[in-house]
């Protein structure tokens, strides 16, 4: 997993690869959508749909941790066997890709191109871009680091760690499937409530060990970690609020608050309400921290992965 991390930071996944073949994720997400739009019929009661959505996720991870039993039985022994499971297993992290997201959000926002930084939030918060000025923006990004710091690098890493690679697999199946099911909204919230529910649960370890990564590296880790028990709690998922939280305090910044989709306005409580907004810069602290904290986390499995091996 500390390979995989490695290959992923350095390479990503790159554009020419995905315009040819597209990207793990999306081969998950296509079947998803396939069995969305046949098993989840509007005519059907809730209990219908939920038994529905419940199949829908048990086959969807059961092909996909299938899958990767299969790979990692054919894959040799020894390091050739070891860095062929790395390069399998690193297109399920997202430490590149979510820092190129970020970085390109921080860069117009810093020469004040409000468009251009909302059009680039937009592409990874769900929110309505249009209502987000500088401050709302940068909290955006804020909220989105934090949070996907968890879901998209350290869980994967947990899951994999534990269970090799149909452990991230699985993880990524779980993950996908609540980002497209898991709402609640009229269409997915009963169709999508097992996903979601599961989604919590595999991610409720990882979350708080990616806030104690930041405290960690934040050098306050006392304060950051009182915040988050303060704040956590009163955000809208039972995890994001830990990363977030947990970010926000190391970097004396608040976020969350009142926000504005594209049909309806919701009033969230605000994390680490004391301090001032984020800007751009805060933004590229933001990011410092989140590579710090992944090298802190790759060098806890590496020493937790040498010792089972001694």
């Amino acid at each position: 997993m500390v390979l995989a991390l490695g290959i992923e930071a350095v390479f990503g996944w790159p554009a020419w690869l995905y315009a040819r073949i597209g990207h793990p994720v999306t081969w998950i997400g296509a079947l998803i959508a396939r069995l969305d739009a046949a098993w989840n019929q509007d005519a059907w009661t809730g209990a219908a749909r939920r038994r529905a959505g419940a199949a829908t996720a048990l086959l969807i991870i059961g092909i996909v941790v299938i899958i990767a039993v299969l790979i990692q039985a054919a894959l040799p022994g020894g390091l050739l066997g070891l860095a062929l499971t790395a390069l399998v297993a690193a297109p399920l992290l997202a430490a590149r890709s979510l820092h190129d997201h970020v970085a390109a959000v921080a860069a117009p926002l810093a020469k004040g191109d409000i468009a251009a930084a909302r059009r680039h939030i937009a592409m990874i918060v769900g929110r309505d871009p249009d209502a987000l000025d500088a401050a709302g923006i940068a909290r955006a990004g804020l909220e989105s680091l934090g949070e996907n710091s968890s879901d998209g690098v350290v869980a994967p890493l947990f899951w994999g760690a534990l269970l090799g690679l149909p452990g991230i697999a699985g993880y990524k199946a779980i993950n996908t499937l609540d980002s497209m099911i898991g709402y609640r909204t009229p269409r997915h919230q009963d169709f999508g409530r097992f996903a979601a529910r599961l989604d919590d649960v595999a991610n409720w370890v990882p979350a708080r060990l990616t806030a104690v990564g930041f405290a960690l590296i934040s050098g306050r880790p006392v304060a950051v970690l009182k915040t988050c028990q303060q704040d956590a709690p009163n955000h809208r998922s039972p995890n994001g609020g830990w990363p977030e939280a947990a970010l926000a305090a190391a970097l004396n910044r608040r976020v969350s608050g009142p926000r504005a989709y594209a049909n309806r306005a919701e009033d969230h409580p605000w994390v680490n309400a004391g301090a001032p907004d984020p800007d751009a810069q805060d933004l590229r602290r933001g990011l410092t921290l989140y590579w710090r904290m992944l090298m802190l986390v790759a060098v806890v499995a590496l020493l937790a992965g040498l010792g089972v091996w001694i």
